[in-house]
């Protein structure tokens, strides 16, 4: 089978290579999925350029490693222990290359049976492969900490990829106003036709005066935030008493400095995730929840761009360059 594969850290086109591997067989309690589509999350070509959390990895974890967490296919084999009924079966897959040397970015990967949730027909192998890492990081970010029907929700970024499916799934979980913060006129549009009540331009505007305006002085019960050091200020302002910040990243300032007893007296949780080490429980409400809402044809998905697996660099690169709205898929 055909995969895409990197020996070395490094610049995507320097390092990526297409080569070919014998497909492997599923093992007890494992499913063998025909991949049609891999998702190219920002994780993945920080991984593949050698970049980890306070610094640059050592050294590469396995010999030769084929990229992504994310994708989605069919199923063509399982191993002992899974029902066979699953043959044929059209899956979406999350933490494909986590704590493995072999993601998504190939022709067949084998992973544990969980790992390859129902797609249902409506939705297409490119919107699969949409929903691992972001779909879930919104999900976690929203309902961990509490039901937020009647709530107030602030997303922060509500045009990026989590962001979006943040600001669509707050309105499917019931909450009375979500509110989100963009960086321009464009991802402004996307977050109103997502469905937000409020958007707030932060390069234009003052995020706590607008958030205040707009929630008449109350603030907001949850906050889903890709910036935790950076906004860290603005939010300990904004929250409710016994409200919830929940945060996936603190690229700007990776090491914030925290207001404890502002927010100790305001009886503040907060939630600092990473999506690929979940709770099983909360894994299992948000992929059921996904399923669910999948099948209603509830959620949207937006692609800004789509490459062939022989130009997987192309697709580093465009995630690399930031500048897109939407997710990008390397076509397996």
């Amino acid at each position: 089978m055909k995969a895409a594969a990197y020996r070395r850290f490094g610049p995507a086109a320097e390092v990526l290579e297409i080569i070919d591997r014998p497909a492997a067989a599923p093992g007890p309690g494992e499913v063998s999925v025909r991949v049609r589509a891999s998702g190219v999350n920002p994780s993945d070509v920080k991984l593949r350029a050698g970049a980890r959390p306070g610094g640059v990895a050592p050294e590469m974890p396995y010999p030769e490693i084929t990229p992504h967490s994310d994708g989605a296919g069919e199923i063509d084999a399982v191993g002992d222990g899974v029902d066979p009924s699953r043959v044929g079966q059209r899956v979406w897959l999350w933490n494909g290359q986590w704590e493995r040397a072999f993601g998504t970015a190939a022709e067949q990967i084998v992973l544990p049976a969980e790992q390859a949730a129902p797609l249902p027909d409506a939705c297409s192998f490119a919107e699969g492969a949409c929903l691992g890492i972001p779909a879930t990081t919104a999900h976690v970010g929203l309902f961990a900490d509490g039901p937020i029907e009647g709530a107030t929700v602030l997303v922060s970024g509500g045009a990026g990829a989590v962001g979006a499916y943040a600001v669509e799934m707050a309105k499917l979980g019931g909450a009375a106003q979500v509110l989100t913060t963009v960086s321009g006129p464009e991802k402004a549009a996307l977050a109103k036709e997502l469905g937000a009540d409020h958007v707030i331009n932060y390069r234009e505007e003052d995020v706590v005066e607008a958030v205040m305006t707009a929630t008449a002085g109350a603030g907001v019960d949850r906050i889903v935030e890709v910036e935790f050091g950076g906004n860290l200020a603005t939010n300990t302002e904004i929250i409710k008493p016994n409200g919830a910040i929940a945060s996936y990243a603190s690229m700007a300032v990776p090491t914030p400095k925290l207001p404890f007893y502002q927010l100790m007296f305001k009886c503040v949780t907060l939630r600092l995730y990473v999506v690929y080490r979940l709770a099983p429980a909360l894994r299992r409400r948000a992929v059921a929840d996904l399923e669910r809402w999948l099948s209603e044809g509830r959620l949207s998905h937006r692609i800004a761009g789509r490459w062939p697996l022989a130009q997987i660099a192309d697709a580093h690169a465009q995630v690399e360059a930031g500048a897109k709205i939407g997710a990008v898929i390397v076509d397996v």
